[in-house]
């Protein structure tokens, strides 16, 4: 199991320019050897341990080098978009960079989607891609494919091998380029020629790029601006974002909120950046957040927005989104500043560094809080619009998701699982009852929202974090999107657990066609899925389906309990919503589906939906797939 201490020593090290191994100067250093050989000498020296991947023509002689590497796991997805998904969740769980070995044409587009969800959700990795040999580029030759040009917008770096002479050099700065900064994937791209040529093996000790230069430390007068406004503000409020996963900020976040008495939402990707047992933890925030982390937004005066974007999915309608709040904005990407919301006080450093030098100014200004008014306003809020209560149900004979996901919730060890999802309604689900202590603990895709992801990153996370129990949150929708790669788990023997939340549809899409498009279901029912049990079994894993409330605790207990790869068929009615739910292009405090205690725990909606039409806030019963 890798420490927390560990990933912090793993982004320092990135940050600094050195390598993750122990030290540059391997066995191999001096030594004659083919370019392939040099690849997999690279891999070794920034201390890689596993790989992802799927051989093919030009990746053949890489992957001859691979067979004799006794410190590098490499694992075969069954499909490339599975073996990039693995990387991914691996990098997440890990926070080590994720690596990526392919072949060209084919191989290297089928990593495009995965590529595209790391590098929307900052993921540090590294995709290695064959291709054909010098002398044909650009002839259309067998499985030739323009992997830099096709990748372009969506990698954060990328390298066209052109030279042996270059190879050592490119692998450094590609790790570094990946782990540092904003973290995200970069591609090099290597001429299978190269592969095969000669050369003498010295591996960089340092790494120098000029036009490279992150910042992390934030600009003292900015940090002093911060600090002023901070203790100034009468309902303050933080926004965590994955910035403070990535850069192991979570001590300086809980240190900021405690010391100063700030409530904190969270940001999808942000989730566990303060434990969920804080009580300053209002959880998430936006489409599917809570009724009272939105109206917090709304009716705050600060917003501290640490590591976090300003996604639509969190802001709502722009032009109303916390009409009252002055902005700090902390991001290490400069890009990011100012690219949707304008901030009172924009500080670009690395969010760790930032947060300790706004909590060291402080503690010299004798800081205390001047919230409690505040604070006890926002708490009552919470006990007034829960996201669920046990004595409420939509359907009461059938299995409510939030029940079973509590439940689940229940029966993890908090410091030592790690939960995935999918993309959809169960993702919401997931987000909003699924409690998790520790970061990278919670691992999902966000800003590309990719179905099929989830699965895939459960395996790459148990495979990077063999002492987790690892669970894997899916609906029955995205888990076809790469169910091939449950042949991976069984033969590679990694115990991973599925546990679809099955309604036969495509349950995100279905939901808006229900309450937006006067239940016109186009091409959103699985009425045809297979029988998951049986595809399980012929994969060799167990699995169980259960339809009835009274069989969720046995049952979980039962996939919990296994040693082996595991499916858990968990069947809910067709016409289940997710709620509460702020509708698109409206603002985050027009809000529907909450419930409210007040009320005797009923729904309520605040505001209509114009030309939308108004949605159906009670579900109906007709037409509920058993």
């Amino acid at each position: 199991m890798i420490t927390v201490e560990e990933k912090i020593a793993r982004r320092q090290r990135a940050i600094e320019g050195r390598p993750f191994g122990p030290g540059s100067k391997t066995e191999h250093e001096g030594k004659t050897m083919t370019g392939a050989q040099a690849i997999i000498a690279c891999l070794e020296a920034e201390g890689v341990d596993t790989i992802f991947g799927y051989p093919g023509g030009q990746a053949i002689k890489i992957y001859d080098a691979l067979y004799d590497s006794k410190k590098i796991r490499h694992v075969l997805a069954r499909h490339e978009q599975g073996a990039t998904h693995m990387a991914d969740g691996y990098a997440r769980a890990t926070g080590k960079v994720g690596v990526v070995l392919v072949t060209s044409g084919p191989g290297a587009t089928n990593t495009v989607t995965g590529i595209a969800t790391a590098y929307m959700d900052s993921v540090p990795m590294v995709v290695i891609t064959g291709q054909v040999t010098r002398g044909v580029i650009g002839t259309d030759a067998f499985q030739e494919s323009d992997i830099v040009g096709i990748t372009m917008p969506i990698v954060k770096h990328s390298f066209l091998l052109q030279s042996t002479d270059e190879l050592t050099k490119t692998f450094r700065e590609a790790f570094y380029i990946a782990s540092t900064g904003r973290p995200g994937p970069v591609l090099i791209d290597i001429p299978s020629d190269l592969s095969g040529s000669e050369m003498v093996f010295h591996y960089p000790d340092s790494v120098d790029i000029p036009s490279y230069r992150p910042t992390y430390k934030g600009n003292a007068k900015q940090v002093k601006q911060a600090a002023e406004l901070i203790c100034q503000a009468e309902r303050p409020l933080i926004m965590a974002g994955g910035g403070i996963v990535a850069s192991h900020a979570c001590p300086e976040l809980v240190a900021l909120a405690e010391r100063m008495q700030i409530p904190v939402v969270t940001t999808l990707m942000g989730k566990a950046a303060i434990p969920c047992s804080n009580p300053l933890n209002l959880g998430p925030v936006g489409m599917h957040g809570s009724k009272y982390a939105n109206m917090a937004v709304t009716e705050s005066d600060l917003i501290i927005a640490c590591g976090a974007r300003f996604s639509d999915r969190v802001t709502g309608k722009v032009d109303e989104f916390a009409p009252h709040a002055k902005i700090i904005h902390i991001d290490i990407d400069p890009a990011e500043i100012g690219k949707i919301i304008n901030p009172n006080v924009p500080i670009v450093g690395d969010v760790k560094v930032v947060l300790s030098a706004i909590n060291e100014r402080l503690e010299k200004m004798g800081a205390t809080s001047v919230c409690e008014k505040w604070r006890d306003e926002v708490f009552s809020w919470r006990e007034r619009w829960p996201f669920y209560t046990s004595d409420f149900a939509d359907y009461p004979d059938k299995i409510a998701p939030e029940v079973l996901l509590e439940t689940l919730s229940d029966k993890l060890d908090p410091h030592a699982s790690i939960v995935t999802t999918e993309v959809g309604q169960h993702q919401m689900w997931a987000l909003q009852n699924i409690h998790r202590e520790h970061a990278r603990t919670f691992i999902s895709s966000g800003g590309l929202g990719t179905m099929g992801f989830g699965f895939p990153a459960a395996i790459g996370a148990k495979i990077g974090c063999p002492d987790e129990q690892v669970v894997c949150i899916a609906g029955d929708g995205s888990f076809q999107m790469n169910s091939q790669e449950m042949a991976t788990a069984k033969i590679n023997d990694v115990p991973v657990k599925v546990l679809i939340i099955d309604n036969r549809a495509l349950g995100m899409v279905h939901q808006w066609q229900h309450l937006f498009y006067n239940d016109r279901f186009s091409f959103t029912e699985l009425a045809d899925n297979p029988d998951f049990v049986k595809l399980a079994d012929a994969y060799g894993w167990r699995a169980r389906r259960i339809t009835k409330p009274e069989e969720v605790n046995d049952a979980l207990d039962e996939m919990l309990a296994s040693d082996e790869p595991y499916l858990l068929d968990v069947v809910i009615p067709a016409a289940q919503t997710v709620y509460p739910m702020v509708a698109p292009g409206a603002p985050i405090d027009d809000i529907i589906g909450a419930l409210d205690v007040t009320l005797g725990g009923v729904r309520v909606t605040e505001k209509g939906f114009g030309e939308a039409g108004r949605p159906r806030v009670k579900p109906s019963h007709e037409g509920v797939d058993e």
